[in-house]
């Protein structure tokens, strides 16, 4: 065939090849967009490989926003950092009815006077993304990161089928200016960043983790993780087979497309492509939002996709304006949060738990019921105080809920359903794990056991020292580690050091395939296993002190220590009064650590630390290995973090030149909140200090790099 132009065959397959593109995104629109489809999937899927058969014969003909080219990047190694046009704001919450009415009533009487609506959207629960489009096409896809800069995760968006790789020409302002716009810019596209949500319908999660057990993987705890997860995906092609979906509910500046309202905006993104919540309503009172929230409370199980609130938004952007921002968050708007879903089930045992240092956990188990969007099985009782003043016996009906929506907790027993014979639980004298005796302190709530060479402290002492906090040996996680205490590979910290790759490969997971073949942990994973505990036997003294698990040496007090002594030897012959005079020290942490180091079957440990290469001392050593780019800031940790502990984000933040504090002040330069943050994030607030969410901490400690955030 002659490559030309103006070639009649060519001429036709490229006007054939531009009408399936066009008749593909209609058909696409309906399906994804409005949910009304007009052809069956069969006929659509026909569509699509006649496209792709007219591409695969002219290569010239293929356009980047072709439905044909959502999957086909290379993997990505990593992600850019991007900043938003706009800065993307989180919102308050309202955590009841009588706080949303708060929330209005702090609007001001003139707002409510004058005829304001409000538009009521579920809140979905999934992760934020930043979708940018030039000249009708998308440019850029970003997660929101801390507000004002996120992660580019275009490749893997792309792969996402109701985003629109281009806007509909339906949408260009000069074709609906008469319903949706004024005469500004109109017959051309501006620059449009469109704001949503990435979320896993439940029924694909479902499915997911069902593939995950098959494939002998352990499951993915929550719809919300999983969506997070496959976004951040270095190959798209993984994305694109874990079936995503969206609900777009925002234009970062909706200045340049004419729109006056947000009830117009979710119009016109409708209008343009986007797959827009069809359960939106504009209210003209309070009552009718409140309304809104009630229902959506009944039916949020009824849905296909997990929700967690409710956003309540002035409908005016005009209004919007008047009423501004916060230090965090817009006033015009808010979430209102569902109440804590709590459900009954039986209590079935209280069984002890054993931690590294010997305390004395019980916990609660339960037959498993659906809470918050997962199913959960058991919760901690803290201690044996707690379980008295609850009083759950063995047999109760209890009621449980998610604290958060995100920690497991045992609220009480159900009054009258308790059966007969029941009696109140009471801590063992004996250690469940070794059957030594058990203690508790004078003055402390926690019961200890009195063994150091418990078998249950073993496994959570191997785990503290892998952990990210202490050695960071990536990859060696609890899960391995119990399979190596069982395979008996492992007993104390030093034999990690005479792991070999053949016999790591060779790990049974203790799962097994569909086939009935037990699942190992294979050459690959091994190889790069024994590669980061070779790297971890030249950490800094600071570290080795954190993972030897001495009581009360945390890794600020292990900093001070390995500063003060240089080296283990030096820390072993010191007097306690030596000790105890170190900054931040004292006499009760400076007799802990010599209790430590005077056993002799700890000695015999660090002795074989030494002979398998670990490094004991900090001589010799480069004083800093990252360079202080944090110096200067001071960084407080508040809420709970799903990726780190507090101890292993404030690690991260020193190592980078860092000061992590205790408390709030002036002087704050960032607050990091987790989940069920309290009185720290409320001064912040007040203080007017930065907030950096978990995504934001995570970029800041993996790149060294300052937050991006205004006026900072």
């Amino acid at each position: 065939m002659t490559d030309r132009s103006d070639s009649p065959d060519l001429t036709a397959a490229a006007t054939r090849a531009e009408a399936l593109r066009r008749e593909i995104d209609h058909h696409a629109y309906r399906y994804y967009a409005l949910d009304s489809p007009e052809i069956s999937d069969a006929a659509y899927d026909a569509l699509v490989r006649e496209l792709e058969g007219i591409e695969a014969a002219y290569p010239s003909f293929v356009t980047p926003d072709s439905p044909t080219q959502r999957v086909g990047a290379p993997p990505s190694e990593s992600f850019a950092s991007v900043r938003h046009a706009h800065r993307m704001y989180s919102l308050d919450n309202a955590m009841s009815l009588q706080e949303l009415d708060a929330w209005f009533d702090r609007l001001g009487p003139d707002v409510l006077e004058r005829g304001c609506a409000f538009v009521a959207e579920l809140k979905i629960d999934g992760s934020a993304l930043a979708l940018t489009y030039e000249d009708g096409r998308l440019l850029r896809a970003a997660t929101r990161g801390d507000g004002v800069t996120g992660e580019e995760i275009t490749l893997n968006i792309r792969t996402v089928k109701t985003v629109p790789i281009r806007l509909r020409e339906e949408a260009r302002p000069a074709a609906v200016q008469e319903t949706l716009f004024n005469a500004a810019g109109a017959g051309e596209w501006p620059s449009v960043e469109v704001r949503g949500e990435v979320f896993m319908p439940k029924a694909s999660f479902e499915r997911l983790n069902a593939a995950q057990d098959e494939a002998g993987l352990p499951p993915f705890a929550n719809p919300r993780n999983a969506a997070a997860g496959s976004v951040r995906q270095k190959d798209p092609a993984v994305t694109a087979a874990r079936d995503l979906s969206t609900f777009m509910y925002q234009i970062g500046d909706p200045r340049p497309l004419g729109l006056k309202s947000q009830s117009a905006a979710l119009a016109w993104m409708r209008s343009a492509g986007f797959r827009v919540n069809p359960d939106i309503k504009v209210c003209d009172t309070r009552e009718r939002v409140k309304e809104f929230c009630l229902r959506a409370i009944e039916q949020r199980h009824d849905l296909k996709y997990e929700i967690d609130g409710v956003v309540v938004k002035v409908d005016s952007f005009a209004l919007q304006d008047e009423l501004g921002f916060t230090a965090k968050a817009p006033r015009w708007a808010i979430a209102f949060k569902f109440p804590p879903e709590e459900k009954t089930t039986v209590l079935r045992e209280i069984r002890v738990q054993v931690g590294r240092t010997g305390a004395l956990t019980p916990l609660a188990e339960f037959d498993p019921v659906l809470v918050a969007g997962s199913t959960i099985a058991r919760a901690t009782l803290h201690n044996a105080d707690e379980v008295a003043r609850k009083d759950v016996r063995v047999g109760d009906t209890i009621i449980v809920r998610k604290a958060g929506d995100v920690i497991p907790e045992v609220l009480a027993p159900v009054p009258g359903l308790r059966p007969e014979g029941a009696v109140a639980w009471e801590m063992p004298e004996r250690c469940p794990s070794c059957d030594s005796p058990v203690w508790r302190p004078p003055g402390e709530v926690v019961t200890r056991c009195t063994n150091v060479a418990c078998p249950a402290q073993r496994w959570e002492r191997l785990g503290h020292w892998a952990g990210r906090g202490a050695l960071d040996i990536e990859g060696l996680g609890y899960e391995i580690i119990g399979r190596l205490i069982e395979a008996g590979l492992v007993c104390d910290v030093s034999d990690f050091y005479t792991l070999d790759p053949t016999s790591l490969a060779a790990l049974d997971l203790g799962r097994v395939k569909k086939d009935g073949t037990p699942v190992v942990l294979g050459p690959v994973v091994a190889a790069k296993l024994t590669a980061n505990i070779d790297a971890s036997r030249d950490r800094p003294l600071w570290r080795v002190l954190y993972g030897l698990g001495i009581r009360h040496v945390g890794s600020t007090v292990s900093e001070q220590l390995a500063r003060a002594f240089r080296s283990l030897d030096a820390l072993a012959a010191a007097s306690e009064d030596e000790v105890a005079s170190v900054e931040g020290v004292g006499p009760t942490i400076a007799a802990s650590v010599a209790e430590f180091l005077r056993n002799p079957d700890n000695r015999a440990v660090l002795d074989r630390l030494r002979e398998r290469g670990v490094r004991l001392s900090d001589e010799g050593r480069v004083a800093q290995a990252r360079p202080a780019t944090l110096a200067g800031l001071t960084f407080v940790l508040t809420g709970g973090l799903e990726r780190f502990t507090r101890d292993q984000a404030a690690t991260s933040l020193k190592e980078w030149g860092a000061k992590v504090s205790g408390s709030v002040s002036a002087k704050t330069s960032f607050v990091v909140a987790g989940s069920d943050a309290g009185s720290k994030l409320a001064k912040a607030l007040e203080l007017g200090v930065p907030v950096l969410d978990e995504d934001a901490l995570v970029r800041v400690v993996e790149t060294g790099e300052p937050p991006a955030v205004a006026g900072v």
